[in-house]
């Protein structure tokens, strides 16, 4: 079938419809799958085109997903986090909605006050379980949308459901009809996409929801959930792991709308971000993250990474606001306990920060030279340097210019060389760890707060007093 394709401009062909293929036995796709194996990346060097989205935006589910990992979040802890969420996702609202459970009365608790702030974005939205009473709680609520699961690869579906395609495509149809009925937007979650039968069972479900959707005049999402962290970036890769190909099948031949399609990304094989981003690059106009990744197994798409994905893809932040990233980061070290491991980038005490002196030679000169981007004015985060075996006069002078923001210090400068003496006497001891801030400045506020020159001149001599 011909159509013509006003975002392209173009003629173009639509492919036949795609028929539910009601198999006896499952396609576990064991050739790409072999459970004693590490999972192939298979190619068959198709490519299909990028199709970015007039619009794009960030959904979180920090509050649903992320709360599968770790001890459930106190009520007042999820209303300060979502008001940080509307701080970050700024006036246009780029953090467009946050899903929550609403099993618990703490759960509901936590969701009626946000509802009573009366935000228009992030919208709040839940995860049900696809029965009535779930829906008439939703209902009662007062939610707009709600995510449902519909699990689509073979292993639910026959292993895990014990059921035929036909006869779950039946029953997700008669749910998501219910859930129609009820006023409620449903959201489908196409749990396990990246095993299932793409042309199989994924197109023509699909198909059977657009169908839906242009009877009851209601839009139904679609939210591609790589639930183990299979999907790959890579062009030319083959189904059902090629993200490209998934989001174009679905955009192309089951007709989804860009702005009906969102991405759901785990991070088991170190991909979630590259997921993510490749998805709103192939036609997705949502991508679903967690603040932190945190979520279950090795978790999700970290939501601060896609702020900083939207901003290098649009060239704009659109009115985010990422200071709000380290405000939020504090806040779970401080107020939750949540450690955050030093090395992640953006928030961990150690994604700016130098140790090797040939480093700290080049901040010194300019930050912009060992620095990602002005971390200070975008982050709150100020470039630093942390004093070990390896710092130099140049690491030491470049932490007291970051300490001491009355002066300069260079490198021949007697409190730097001072200082770098005392250091090293350190290491000549046998010590291997770094030397943190608060040690390093007793040194030298003896010297430049009390005045203790006699200090400085024994230092340098190596008659450091015990």
């Amino acid at each position: 079938m011909f159509y013509f394709n006003k975002r392209h401009n173009l003629i173009e062909r639509r492919e036949f419809s795609y028929p539910l293929q009601d198999v006896k036995e499952p396609n576990l796709h064991k050739n790409l799958y072999s459970y004693d194996e590490v999972p192939k990346i298979a190619f068959n060097r198709r490519t299909v085109p990028m199709n970015m989205p007039d619009e794009i935006w960030i959904t979180d589910t920090t509050f649903r997903d992320g709360q599968q990992s770790r001890e459930p979040y106190t009520v007042d802890q999820i209303v300060t986090i979502y008001k940080m969420l509307k701080e970050l996702g700024g006036p246009k609202g780029k953090i467009k909605q946050s899903e929550f459970f609403i099993y618990s009365k703490n759960d509901q608790e936590a969701v009626y006050k946000c509802l009573e702030l009366g935000y228009e974005f992030p919208e709040v939205t839940t995860w049900i379980r696809a029965t009535k009473e779930d829906f008439e709680l939703a209902k009662s609520i007062g939610i707009r949308e709600t995510g449902i699961l519909v699990s689509c690869s073979d292993y639910h579906i026959f292993e895990k459901m014990k059921s035929t395609r036909s006869k779950i495509i039946d029953k997700y149809i008669k749910v998501i009809s219910d859930c129609i009925e009820m006023g409620i937007h449903p959201r489908c979650h196409f749990e396990d996409i990246t095993r299932a039968d793409f042309y199989g069972f994924v197109v023509p479900f699909a198909e059977r929801l657009n169908q839906l959707s242009r009877d009851s005049g209601v839009p139904i999402k679609i939210r591609a959930c790589d639930t183990m962290g299979y999907g790959v970036s890579i062009p030319g890769t083959v189904m059902p792991r090629s993200v490209p190909g998934l989001i174009y099948g679905l955009n192309h031949h089951a007709s989804v709308p860009s702005e009906l399609l969102e991405w759901h990304g785990h991070n088991d094989f170190y991909r979630a971000v590259t997921n993510a981003t490749t998805a709103w690059l192939y036609g997705c106009s949502s991508v679903n993250a967690s603040l932190f990744g945190i979520g279950e197994r090795t978790g999700n798409t970290p939501l601060e990474a896609m702020v900083m994905e939207y901003a290098q893809l649009r060239g704009t932040l659109d009115g985010m606001d990422t200071t709000v990233i380290t405000d939020i980061a504090e806040y779970f070290e401080k107020e939750i306990g949540y450690e955050i491991p030093p090395m992640t980038p953006f928030v961990g005490k150690n994604f700016n920060v130098t140790r090797a002196g040939i480093h700290a030679d080049g901040i010194l000169k300019n930050e912009e030279i060992y620095n990602i981007f002005n971390t200070e004015k975008l982050l709150k985060r100020p470039v630093k340097v942390s004093v070990s075996k390896t710092s130099g006069l140049a690491g030491i002078a470049y932490w007291l210019s970051s300490n001491y923001k009355d002066r300069e210090f260079g490198k021949r400068d007697k409190i730097t060389r001072a200082l770098k003496a005392w250091v090293d006497h350190q290491f000549d001891k046998g010590r291997v760890t770094a030397i943190g801030d608060e040690e390093l400045k007793k040194i030298a506020d003896r010297i430049l707060i009390d005045g203790d020159k006699k200090f400085a001149d024994k230092l340098l001599l190596g008659e450091e007093e015990e």
